[in-house]
């Protein structure tokens, strides 16, 4: 087992340090041609040194040691260890040992024992790499071990999670465990004082939503300007009595759910911003859209659904020429004139209603399309958030001017110690090292995998695919098995729902719409006879446990209804069902005309239309080939998004290398 030591960094001036961060390398092309020629050979020498388990006996040779102390023995060991762990790192021996007190005092205070796939996940993620934990496997006591560790060696601890109840439930659960450990637990969420969040900051472990985290961060950083050691050192000498942030420092990072903060939300940057008084106010954006509506799509302009982006053609410049006349300002300037009406283009075709946002209390809320759920705080740039405030009625918000920002690219690159675990990040582990450097560990199941894959059935059209789902699920609730059905939208969740309605078929829906109630939605999804329609990736995180009824009629049935711009969200999905060995089972049941088969396959698909029947019915095969064609096709174009939005973020802040404003 490889000896890793993280002694370099635990060093006192850097655990004491306001704001101790990664220092940002610059890689030069050649560094970068030679990282991605040896980067396979390395994930795989990581993997291969992982596979033999060996933390596992080691934890267990101080099993008996730590079962015979009583809880004061057991706090003497604990400040026996935490020197140690600061002197001497991470190392194999002291790993060990302290998984096996985590072990101990978890068992005392939870009645839960870390099994040995679970000890292995943790030395993964302590030794700074991605472990891969398949759905059910424990991965919320499996953190445990190297949050635990990693504060009794003096690191402030980040677990970072994707959303706040999980941080929340995450935080509450495992309390008694660090509170005997004579560790503290901070939990950093939505509408918090900066007082609170401050003293949450101050803890040894914190849990904190990944998007609040990051908005701390950009306002410690908005209120010192150039993040600068010295600098930092030199403002608190200064203003000993005044607050200059909340966070300690980015020492040990704990990504959990990391696929999908680390690259799904990777194209998207978090801003810091001020809202001014409307310099697009209604009557410009109802000029705007009406003009827009009076364009013909191919002669006047052409949509790049792949890209969400509208361009005017030369004629359809000419036609928004006469719309000079109505706009004032700097508006009449021909290129500002054109993009107002490209974005104007967009939110009419390319945004939507019930699939892109939401409309609630009067006001647009931003939907996540990997995870389906709302995101508030975000709102779009350059009018387009004014221009669907228009389309749908509502006020129009104010221009927002830019303070700070940042992408989670360059931010959790800035960890002295990142880390993380995940279901699915197999598919993604070139760009996982390439850009964060972690390895990806796939770590192996405790029980057999017992789910079955019914493989996939394709129908001709949504009509036809909506019936075969009924059909199919009413079969299933027949024979008392429980039904979640994935679905890509807001809107294809609510569509699906009422043709359930229609076929009295009683059912819970899962979707933005009401969020506060996930939990308990997904955590009953498991009693017989159920059937739950959610947005795909609605209730990941929270386990769906079955009633005894249900696993011994054959476990949690899961259809997924269209399948996703990314294979990981698909295997997501299917990952809910089997849990530790559970029976389960599931299914593809698709269409031809599905969003993603017409966006990147479009023109495959209506080639291989001709295969119908007068029923509906397609071969299987056809859904395999497209949604490989399709898949390659959408994942190849988001890592070129991605890529660029780094590259983008990269040379800003270069060109802004002399200036303290809008950089974190």
């Amino acid at each position: 087992m490889s000896d890793v030591s993280l002694r370099p960094w635990l060093t006192p001036e850097r655990i004491t340090a306001p704001l101790t961060e990664r220092q940002r390398v610059e890689l030069k092309w050649w560094d970068r041609l030679c990282y991605a020629a040896v980067g396979p050979l390395r994930r795989r020498a990581v993997v291969r040194s992982f596979a033999r388990g060996d933390i596992a006996d080691m934890t267990d040779a101080f099993a008996a040691e730590m079962e015979a102390r009583d809880d004061d023995e057991l706090r003497a060991a604990v400040d026996n260890l935490r020197p140690r762990l600061i002197a001497q790192g991470f190392t194999p021996e002291l790993a060990a040992r302290s998984f096996a007190l985590v072990r101990e005092v978890t068992g005392r205070k939870l009645g839960m024992r870390h099994r040995p796939v679970q000890l292995m996940g943790g030395y993964v993620i302590l030794c700074g790499h991605l472990a891969e934990m398949r759905t059910g496997e424990g991965k919320t006591i499996t953190a445990l071990l190297p949050a635990a560790t990693a504060a009794l060696a003096g690191m402030s601890v980040h677990v970072i999670t994707v959303n706040d109840y999980l941080a929340a439930r995450d935080a509450e659960q495992l309390r008694p465990v660090y509170e005997t450990l004579g560790l503290t637990v901070g939990l950093v969420v939505h509408d918090q004082s900066p007082q609170q969040r401050a003293s949450a900051y101050a803890c040894d472990v914190v849990y904190a939503c990944n998007k609040e985290l990051v908005f701390d961060y950009l306002r410690d950083r908005n209120a010192i300007g150039r993040p600068s050691q010295a600098r930092i050192m030199a403002s608190r000498l200064a203003h000993p009595r005044e607050s200059r942030g909340v966070m300690r420092g980015l020492h040990f990072a704990l990504v959990d759910e990391a696929d999908g903060i680390l690259i799904d939300e990777a194209r998207t940057p978090l801003i810091i911003s001020r809202e001014h008084e409307p310099d697009m106010p209604g009557s410009l954006c109802a000029t705007l859209l009406t003009a827009a509506r009076g364009l013909r799509t191919g002669d006047d302009f052409t949509i790049l659904k792949a890209r969400r982006t509208v361009r005017l053609t030369p004629a359809g410049r000419e036609r928004i020429s006469a719309l000079q006349a109505s706009l004032e300002g700097h508006w009449k300037a021909k290129r500002a004139r054109e993009e107002l009406v490209e974005q104007a283009l967009a939110a009419l075709w390319l945004y939507h209603r019930d699939q892109h946002y939401i409309v609630t209390d009067g006001k647009v809320q931003i939907v996540d399309e990997f995870t389906g759920r709302t995101m508030p705080d975000r709102q779009w740039q350059r009018g387009l958030q004014q221009l669907i405030e228009a389309k749908e009625g509502c006020a129009v918000s104010g221009r927002r001017e830019t303070l700070t920002q940042i992408t989670y690219q360059q931010f959790f690159r800035r960890y002295l110690h990142l880390s993380g675990m995940t279901g699915t990040a197999t598919e993604i582990a070139g760009e996982l090292d390439a850009v964060y450097g972690l390895r990806v560990v796939r770590i192996p199941t405790n029980k057999p995998d017992a789910k079955r894959d019914l493989g996939v059935v394709l129908r001709r059209d949504q009509a036809a695919k909506g019936k075969a789902v009924v059909d199919a699920a009413r079969a299933l609730v027949e024979r008392r098995r429980a039904v979640l059905i994935g679905t890509r939208s807001v809107e294809a969740s609510e569509a699906l729902a009422r043709l359930f309605t229609d076929a009295g078929l009683p059912h819970v829906v899962l979707n933005a719409r009401n969020e506060p109630e996930e939990a308990k939605l997904v955590a009953a999804a498991g009693e017989a006879g159920r059937i739950t329609i959610a947005t795909n990736m609605a209730g990941r995180g929270t386990d769906i446990k079955l009633s005894p009824e249900v696993a011994a009629n054959g476990g949690l049935h899961v259809i997924l209804t269209e399948y996703h711009e990314s294979g990981r969200i698909d295997r997501q999905l299917f990952g809910r069902c089997g849990r530790q060995g559970d029976p389960g089972s599931h299914q593809a049941i698709v269409a031809l005309d599905d969003h993603l088969f017409d966006l990147y396959a479009g023109p495959l698909a209506r080639l291989l239309a001709k295969w119908h029947a007068a029923d509906g019915r397609m071969p299987a095969w056809i859904a395999h080939l497209l949604r490989i064609a399709a898949q390659t096709r959408a994942e190849r174009l988001h890592r070129r998004i991605r890529r660029a939005t780094l590259k983008a973020d990269l040379d800003l802040e270069k060109a802004l290398a002399f200036s303290k404003h809008t950089r974190a």
